[in-house]
């Protein structure tokens, strides 16, 4: 069982921290009542209006800073500005015992989907895949329900996906459970072969990912099944795949024959069309947390990620 962070209350503190690439500092100022709307104060990183070329700040400044939000006992959780790239070139320094002595809420995706692998791996803490301040909240078409999801944070109570959200679609039926990880496609790929890769066995497996066409996706589904990260999982959940339309369609496959490919003939329950993502809405969820993937139903249920 991984730790389950404390849950957020009013007048709690949080760290906001850009772990990877600069964030767009004007959508970071308009996120920020949203979450003083949330009852919560504000400790920034010292890194987040840092840049040095793709990255905010060097690596040891966004080290440091996610080091030190979880070190601060007056820090009850801790936010992501924003993705990008950049936090898989520190994640092998992180402090992992620190963290597991330390359980707090850690909310972000995209890029910080390394983190999240390796923060679950390494610390057994559960963390939150969920929407960032400077490229989602803070944006005008940030949706009503994306911004509903935080209210998980504030006490324990089970998630329900169910085509209420969006329309879904079974490529294998049947039932699951297992702990729910993964994210980023491409991140989940660039684990392969680190001592961070992600544990997939009896695992239900999430994909998401943006701005790959079908051929890139096939690149990165077949890199996984060659690594053998489909031969002991549990189920698999398609999130939002934005923009993956080809540039050259009458030389492509589409999105949805690369899935039929890789797991159409998966012995465990396949659905696809969750609006997990770069997507709005965002269905936030708890990642190591405990899960229920009906593929004849089309629901995705997960066990509360705080406690």
């Amino acid at each position: 069982m991984r730790i389950t962070p404390k849950r957020l209350q009013k007048g709690d503190t949080i760290g906001i921290i850009s772990p990877s690439s600069p964030p767009n500092l004007d959508n970071l100022k308009k996120a920020l009542p949203f979450i003083e709307e949330l009852g919560l104060n504000i400790k920034m990183g010292k890194s987040v209006e840092a840049k040095r070329g793709h990255l905010a700040g060097d690596d040891d400044a966004r080290l440091a800073d996610l080091h030190e939000m979880f070190e601060d006992p007056n820090i009850a959780g801790i936010i992501c500005a924003g993705g990008g790239y950049g936090a898989a070139r520190y994640t092998d320094r992180i402090d992992f015992a620190m963290i597991k002595e330390n359980p707090k809420v850690f909310w972000g995706y995209s890029d910080i989907t390394f983190l999240h692998t390796a923060i679950g791996q390494y610390a057994d803490l559960v963390t939150f895949h969920g929407p960032m301040l400077a490229s989602d909240v803070g944006k005008d078409e940030f949706h009503e329900r994306s911004g509903r999801m935080f209210g998980q944070l504030f006490g324990p109570f089970e998630l329900h996906y169910t085509e209420e959200v969006a329309p879904l679609e079974t490529l294998v039926g049947g039932q699951a459970e297992g702990e729910l990880v993964g994210g980023n496609l491409s991140l989940i790929r660039s684990s392969i072969g680190t001592k961070f890769e992600l544990d997939t066995k009896g695992k239900i497996l999430l994909i998401e990912d943006i701005d790959e066409e079908p051929y890139q996706v096939d690149e990165m589904l077949n890199h996984l099944k060659m690594a053998r990260k489909f031969e002991e999982v549990a189920g698999i959940v398609i999130g939002d795949f934005k923009n993956a339309d080809p540039k050259k369609p009458e030389r492509s496959l589409s999105l949805d024959e690369v899935f039929a490919d890789y797991f159409k003939d998966l012995k465990v329950p396949v659905v696809k069309g969750f609006k997990i993502g770069h997507c709005e809405p965002h269905f936030s969820v708890p990642l190591g947390a405990k899960a229920r993937l009906d593929g004849d139903a089309r629901t995705l249920t997960v066990l509360p990620g705080v406690e």
